[in-house]
């Protein structure tokens, strides 16, 4: 195996392919430390194509709870039948995701290896809305990140025993939250479902009141700052002697010092072309959107039993959340956006919500690994070559850390905090 170590010279010409949260947050840091940089992607930044575009929008550092955890191998089977539950495993996907899916479900089987996830996602969240508050000011929308706290409700105060070491977890990472009976509750989210009689207020959470627009707004300022944006697919890349050279385009060859891959589930694919396994599954997220909502809340509302969000955006209502596993290139599942706005009329019982036909609705496909952390790292196989992807639904909250990784990576300053990240650790790994 080739010496992956490299060391760049500010004023080398980086490439990032990729245009969602972690692309444009990446280019904006590495122009700003003096690099030459092409922002390459097929859609434009913010479009309704990119899995940024439709995310719940929110920035909390309670989201150091992996979605595996110490149990979850008994509740597959259920997964497999419940159509209808919040996550879906779609029976068609299981000969092509087996492997990935045994991974997964061990790798939080334990509570220390869930402890030890939960504390290598801590450093995207814990910081993550000064820092999001902070970009938004510069590309001049501060308006779109919102500080109004999160709250995450529940049935009753037993339901929320029931998720101790969930908050056990939030806990040993520094997450600030306060616990709320129905009263409160009622004060700070008007309109909540009498089923909900206990929650937890997440003082220092945040949320992003329109994802898609200030991915844009970024785009925008890293435009002004000298990123040059390219439109186009990746057919190959040009390497001599190990040491990435180029890209090649439709048309066209870009050459380049440097690559960083932040294309989502398609770095799975690019990582293929350098011969890298980056093994990646999609999982899935949908969401419907209300316009010209009444009386909707004025804080983020997470149900704790039907695991979804709803979001108070710039459009309207959102209802987002929830997890589908399905093979790639399927179709999505309306349905699984249908049982959202249920969701929605069940949390929001007072709230006047008209049919599916009247609602936005949405599907995006969220980069996934097996372990539940972010690929982000150098290429085991070809210098020069850098991986920004792997988030899962934490991609938004976690661009602007992911980006000051990739830049003291790129400049090869040693970042030994990021060694559970490396792209490494999937040598011998196969889907």
């Amino acid at each position: 195996m080739p010496d992956t170590s490299t060391s760049v010279a500010h004023g080398s010409r980086q490439v990032v392919i990729g245009a969602g949260a972690v692309g444009v947050t990446t280019a904006l840091h590495l122009r700003r430390q003096g690099h030459d940089v092409t922002l390459l992607s097929t859609d434009a930044p913010g479009s309704e194509n990119a899995t940024s575009y439709g995310n719940a929008g929110w920035l909390s550092p309670g989201s150091v709870v992996p979605i595996s955890m110490p149990g979850m191998w008994k509740k597959v089977p259920g997964y497999l039948l419940d159509a209808r539950g919040p996550l879906r495993l779609r029976p068609s996907s299981l000969p092509h995701i087996w492997l990935w899916l045994l991974r997964f479900v061990a790798c939080g089987a334990t509570p220390a290896r869930a402890r030890a996830i939960a504390s290598a996602l801590r450093p995207f969240l814990a910081d993550a809305p000064d820092r999001h508050a902070t970009l938004a000011a510069e590309a001049g929308v501060p308006d779109l990140i919102q500080r109004k706290g999160l709250v995450i409700v529940y049935p009753d105060e037993a339901a929320y025993e029931a998720d101790a070491f969930g908050w056990q977890l939030r806990r040993e990472n520094g997450v600030r939250w306060q616990t709320l009976d129905r009263a409160a509750l009622e004060a700070a989210c008007p309109g909540l479902g009498p089923q909900y009689a206990f929650g937890a207020l997440l003082p220092d959470g945040a949320h992003c009141a329109d994802p898609g627009g200030y991915v844009a707004a970024l785009a925008t300022l890293a435009r002004e700052q000298g990123v040059r944006f390219a439109t186009g697919h990746v057919d190959g890349f040009v390497v001599e002697t190990g040491q990435v050279r180029a890209i090649r385009t439709p048309g066209d060859i870009v050459d380049c010092d440097g690559v960083v891959v932040a294309a989502g589930m398609g770095s799975r694919s690019l990582g293929a072309m350098l011969g890298d396994t980056i093994p990646l599954v999609s999982e899935r997220g949908y969401h419907v959107q209300l316009p010209d909502v009444a009386d909707e809340p004025a804080i983020p509302v997470m149900m704790s039993d039907l695991k979804f969000g709803i979001t108070p955006m710039k459009g309207g209502l959102r209802a987002a959340g929830q997890v589908e596993f399905a093979p790639d290139g399927a179709p999505p599942d309306w349905r699984r956006a249908r049982i959202l706005l249920d969701c929605l009329r069940e949390g929001m019982p007072l709230m006047k919500i008209g049919g599916f036909r009247t609602v936005r609705h949405w599907m995006g496909n969220r980069p996934s690994t097996p372990d539940c952390l972010p690929v982000i790292g150098p290429s085991p196989r070809v210098r020069g070559v850098f991986y920004a992807t792997g988030h899962g639904h934490l991609g938004l909250v976690s661009a602007p850390w992911t980006a000051e990784l990739i830049g003291r990576m790129v400049t090869g300053v040693p970042v030994p905090e990021a060694a559970c990240y490396d792209p490494a650790r999937f040598l011998r790994f196969r889907l």
